[in-house]
Order: C-alpha cells, then structure tokens, then sequence
C-alpha cells in the first residue's frame, strides 16, 4: 500500500471531467469541499429532525452527553462530581470530571471568551474547524499512500461513517483526529519534532491521544534499532511524544494522592477498566444469541466486526508502520476496554487508517459508482445519527 497506487478504469468523459474540476482547485480544497459537504448535509438533517422532535439544535449539538462535563470544565475548572446510582445494589459510583482530558476545555474556555453566545457556540465551532483540519490531513495522508483519488474518497468514507455524527458535536474526538492526521502526516515526511509536538497536544485531548504518541515513539525506536539512526531530534520525538499524557495522568494522581494509580482509579469509577475485551465478547454474545438489546448495540458490534476485518486487511497490505502503530493502539484500547460499549464506535472515529482498504478498492471503480456508494454511507448516516442523539437512551 505504501508504494502501490490505484489503478482507475473510467470513460473519456469521466476522466475529463476529473481533470477539469483538479485543474480548477488545488486537491485539499476538493477534500475539504467533499468533507464540507458531506458533514454539512448531516448537519442539516439533524437541525430538522432537532427541530421536528421539539429539540433545540444548538443544544443537541453543543449539551449532548460528554459535552455537559466539557462545559462544566470550561466554565468552573476541573473539581464536579456526580453519583451515579447502581439500580442493583442501591449503591453508587462518585464519578469526577478529572475523567477528561483538559486541552478541548480549554479551548472552549479560550476561544468562548471573545465569541459571541459563549461557550456552547465555542465547543462546536472548535469541533467543526477541527473536523476540517483533519479532514485535509485524512487527505494528505491518503494522497500519500494510495494516490489523490483514494485520497478524496478516504475522507468521503471517513465523514460518512455511522458515528460521523459525533464530528459535528462539542466533542473531542474532531480535535483528536486533526492532531492525530498530522502528527501521523509528519512521520511520513520525516517531521520528527512536529509530529513529537502534535502527540504532547494529543495526549492532552483524550485518553486515547496515547496512540498518537506510541506511534511516534514506536517510529523513533524503529529508526534508531533498524535504520541505526542517531540523529538528536529522533531521540527527543521518541521521548517527548507521551509526555501530554503522562502529565495528565500524573497531575491527576498527585490531586487524588495517588500518583501512579489515581487517574485510573477515576476512570473505574466511570465504569471504564481494560479487562482485555471480555465485555465486549458479552455484548457480542448477546446480539449473536438474538437477546433483546438495543439497536446501537447491535451496530456497535457490526462497526467492531468491520474495524477488525479492515485491521486485518490493513495489516496484510503494505501499510506504513506509523499509521500500524496508531491503528493498532487505538484498536487495543477500544476492543480492550470495558465501560459504555455502545460508545466503542465513537472511539474508532479517529481510527481512519481502517479506511484504506476501502479506499483503495472504491478508487479502481468508477467514479459515479464511488460517489453512488459514498452517498448511501453517508445517508444511512444521517438516520444513525438521528437515532443516536434523538430516540436512543444509551451513552453517546
């Protein structure tokens, strides 16, 4: 895959009209209008069907679920807890906000004291523009790899996904990604300290930003066992990349008075703990055994199913090792880790490596067929997407 390039079977006319639109815009600009446009549609859809249920679309898409926590953080700091009942037991979990990583409360924080309507405009405005930053670096990356048309339907894929939604909300995942696609844009070109320095932001975004920085570190130590390089600025990205993370991780056990411990003692409080996929293998067992559980549990299962398979393809094909070392993290923490698991999907947005296979395949049919296809994707979308934030009573 890293060398190969798609080879196209299309008409005259298909090719010329190809042509003329490359030659009348740069190709990120193309990228960025396909990811514009495909998200934009989504949005759209959800402002209707917001407004058709009697719901507010600003607050569907800047106070649904984790984004209650990540206002509370921007306008208060760090310091809210909240029990969470266990029906069973007649017992509870304290749950803390020190569960969130700070770099996106922050910025809401930031860039909500000189807009206009305060911070609920703020978190999605930086969610949307962060989108878009990481749609150009899906492009670029793709571009590389397998060629500008994969490219253009990589990011067609990506912002077509079931879960795709969550990019539109005051999430962070939008934000995780953008550093991810470049942090991983500058590996492939040599980049070491910007890619060092896009994976310290990471690792302050989410828990999951740990995957950027392990593919720095794993490319670095590569580098230095492999290709015996000794240069300073290898070292220093291998060393520096984790250190977001770590200092997140590390402030939050000082303040819990347990350094090493205390931000993974939080986190079980939310539920969340790796315990090496066995809960998923019961929430797959249940929809296999035809249990009654809800449609985004059956989705969540048919989304892992899929991520495993193109792991598989992605794996087998010549893929670079950074965008291996980053997959494959992110698929450990997912696939491993209990806690919400219809909420598994969310944590594979930023997993867009897994689309190259498809991309690759779709960049050898004809266009009008890619398009044809992309367009279903993204409609069946738009309707998940509705259902998630409107009719289902699961975490997001």
């Amino acid at each position: 895959m890293a060398t190969g390039r798609a080879t196209v079977t299309s008409s005259p006319l298909e090719i010329r009209a190809l042509r003329a639109v490359r030659s009348a815009a740069p190709t990120t600009v193309i990228a960025l209008a396909v990811f514009a446009a495909v998200r934009g549609a989504g949005v759209l859809v959800l402002t209707i069907g917001s407004w058709w249920a009697g719901r507010d679309p600003l607050r569907v898409l800047g106070v649904s679920w984790d984004s209650v926590w990540y206002l509370g953080i921007a306008a208060n700091g760090y310091g809210r807890t909240q029990m969470w009942p266990n029906p069973t037991t007649g017992t509870g979990s304290i749950q803390s906000d020190f569960a969130f990583f700070p770099l996106y409360p922050a910025l809401m924080r930031l860039v909500g004291s000189v807009l206009p309507g305060g911070l609920i405009p703020a978190g999605i405005l930086i969610a949307w523009v962060s989108a878009a930053v990481a749609a150009v670096g899906v492009y670029k990356i793709g571009e590389r790899v397998l060629g500008p048309r994969a490219g253009l339907l990589l990011v067609g894929l990506w912002a077509a996904l079931p879960h795709a939604v969550v990019l539109s909300l005051a999430y962070t995942e939008a934000l995780l990604a953008a550093l991810a696609a470049w942090a991983l844009y500058a590996l492939l070109c040599g980049r070491w300290m910007w890619a060092a320095g896009l994976a310290v932001l990471a690792g302050l975004t989410r828990p999951t930003g740990l995957a950027v920085a392990a593919a720095v570190s794993v490319m670095a130590l590569h580098a230095v066992l492999v290709r015996k390089s000794r240069a300073p600025e290898v070292w220093a990205a291998g060393l520096l990349a984790p250190a977001g993370w770590a200092a997140y991780v590390l402030a939050v056990g000082v303040h819990v008075r347990d350094p090493l411990g205390g931000y993974f003692a939080v986190q079980r409080h939310w539920g969340s703990k790796f315990d090496f996929g066995v809960g998923a293998l019961r929430s797959a067992e249940q929809v296999l055994t035809g249990g009654h559980v809800p449609l985004a549990t059956t989705v969540t299962v048919v989304v892992l199913a899929a991520a495993g398979l193109l792991a598989m393809l992605l794996l087998l094909d010549r893929t670079p090792l950074p965008l291996l070392a980053y997959t494959g993290i992110l698929l450990l923490i997912t696939f491993g880790g209990a806690g919400y698991f219809e909420s598994k999907p969310r944590f594979l947005l930023p997993a867009f490596p897994l689309l190259l296979p498809m991309a690759a395949v779709m960049a050898r049919a004809r266009p009008r067929t890619a398009i044809v296809v992309t367009g279903v994707l993204a409609g069946l979308g738009y309707g998940y997407g509705l259902y998630l934030l409107l009719i289902a009573r699961v975490p997001l």
